[in-house]
């Protein structure tokens, strides 16, 4: 598999959304960020936070969940980058907190980020790492639930599993997705 050109970071901006659920990937950009010692600053035309190494771009959207697409289609087309050359982190209610999932394609769970950015490249697939948040439990509280920050526990779930992708970046930047898979794909205690 092609060795991703763009990791994109899903969440919404603002300091009252930065400690929710749903800003996860942004969570997770922050750190890989820091660890590739590159700095995000916002950039209008591609309609999100940026930083660049050498061919790879890392972004944080900054449209709001809803809106993803903008920056992550944007950029794709300007910079000619292939739909299996993305990779999109993004929090999932259908895995219990500190759980992990690496796939390419299929659908998107009523994520509407995901929505988004499948509706704008025009295809579902691209690389998904999913990191789990857990579910309310009742379907009429998903929004309010992901609005709203982890409880400690939570948290404490959370940001192991974010370590986790860290360690499993030098398989995720080479392309190597089955390694990566079998080690973040490991049930931990």
């Amino acid at each position: 598999m092609p060795a991703p050109r763009l990791i994109v970071g899903l969440g919404n901006p603002g300091s009252e959304y930065e400690e929710t659920r749903h800003n996860v990937g942004f969570w997770f950009l922050d750190h890989l960020a820091r660890r590739l010692q590159l700095r995000l600053t916002p950039q209008g035309k591609f309609f999100g936070r940026l930083a660049r190494h050498d061919d790879l771009w890392l972004v944080q959207p900054t449209t709001y969940m809803n809106l993803s697409g903008q920056a992550v289609a944007s950029l794709a087309r300007f910079y000619r980058i292939a739909s299996e050359e993305i990779l999109v982190v993004h929090d999932d209610l259908d895995l219990p907190p500190g759980s992990i999932r690496l796939k390419q394609g299929g659908g998107n769970g009523g994520h509407n980020g995901l929505k988004d950015i499948q509706s704008r490249l025009a295809t579902p697939d691209f690389w998904r790492l999913r990191l789990g948040i857990g579910h309310p439990g009742d379907r009429s509280e998903v929004v309010n639930y992901v609005l709203k920050a982890p409880r400690r526990e939570e948290r404490d779930l959370i940001d192991p599993a974010i370590d986790r992708c860290l360690l499993a970046w030098p398989l995720l930047a080479a392309g190597d997705y089955a390694a990566a898979q079998r080690q973040l794909h490991l049930k931990t205690v």
